[in-house]
């Protein structure tokens, strides 16, 4: 069975200015040779550090990036093959602020069936007005609020009731697959628990295979089956929820964890906190890109960039040492 989505060493570079006194090109690699499948009914947590490439990630998962190289495949195809509404109707994205991805001159009921209208569309069986307007407000308590709300503006709704339109309009043409992009770090902690419990209850009705995306390894812990964790454009570590949360194998990711709040004190101050920056994608250290940051880093680390190589049985890590 094919996978909802799966990526085949994707890379992304953008063309920048060095500087307003340097003319002379240059590229970042925002993305390097990124690798996973997600399946339906799985939940595939992406984590790491603000500018490591998740979102540009997120994008080219969803059709709105191309990949400089490498391949996107939907439903076992290159999502190129996929017409515009074809890929609506296949994969849909959650973006993280809610305010900004809905149009506020637009109902919200008229943003919930755009994709529900392109579906039909691509189907060749347009949906009537009355038809959509049923549905949405269907969608509309799914995601618990109520039916009348569907003529209202995004300015009349809180923070979290706009989030819960923007999983509305996610959800409602019935994707396999859908990318949340921080869809919770704009929220009160308070919200993101109603928010995170709607996403669990829509996977386990519909099937839906999510590829989540946040910096809260509490988030992340709570949401995914698999984690994978992203340094400076590259995947370097990759494994189960639980076995990533108990048996980290990369100095990063443990890292990660030891800067994390947890309630466990067993796990508090476990390994060492992080020093300095992540290095500009401009100009990335040689060998291994965690090296300048990493209290294990051996003269090999320098020198060597390390394969993404199994330590476990879906457990992957790119280091020559890890933990």
């Amino acid at each position: 069975m094919d996978a909802l989505l799966e990526l085949k060493r994707v890379s992304r570079e953008f063309a920048v200015r060095r500087g307003f006194f340097d003319p002379r090109p240059a590229s970042v690699k925002a993305v390097n040779e990124v690798s996973f499948q997600l399946s339906a009914g799985e939940t595939l947590g992406l984590v790491g550090e603000s500018g490591c490439g998740k979102s540009t990630l997120a994008r080219m998962a969803v059709g709105l990036l191309s990949p400089s190289s490498g391949e996107v495949l939907l439903s076992g195809r290159p999502i190129g093959a996929w017409s515009p509404l074809e890929r609506a109707s296949r994969i849909q994205m959650i973006f993280q602020d809610p305010f900004s991805s809905l149009d506020p001159r637009q109902s919200v009921g008229s943003s919930i069936a755009e994709p529900l209208r392109l579906a039909a569309q691509a189907a060749g069986r347009p949906l009537s007005r009355a038809e959509w307007r049923e549905k949405v407000q269907e969608i509309l308590v799914h995601v618990g609020l109520q039916p009348e709300h569907i003529d209202r503006y995004p300015h009349e709704f809180s923070g979290g009731q706009r989030q819960r339109v923007a999983v509305a309009r996610a959800i409602v043409a019935r994707p396999g697959a859908v990318v949340c992009d921080e869809p919770v770090s704009a929220l009160d902690a308070s919200v993101q628990a109603q928010v995170l419990n709607l996403l669990k209850d829509m996977q386990q009705n519909m099937g839906l295979g999510y590829l989540f995306i946040s910096h809260d390894l509490g988030v992340i812990g709570f949401m995914s089956d698999r984690v994978a964790v992203m340094y400076l454009g590259r995947l370097v570590e990759m494994a189960s929820c639980d076995e990533l949360f108990s048996h980290a194998a990369h100095p990063y990711t443990e890292a990660l964890m030891a800067a994390a709040p947890s309630r466990d004190p067993s796990r508090r101050g476990r390994g060492a906190i992080l020093s300095g920056e992540m290095p500009s994608p401009l100009s990335p250290p040689a060998g291994c890109a965690f090296h300048p940051r990493c209290p294990h880093a051996r003269p090999q680390c320098r020198e060597e960039e390390p394969p993404l190589v199994a330590v476990n049985q879906g457990h992957a890590v790119r280091c020559h040492f890890p933990l």
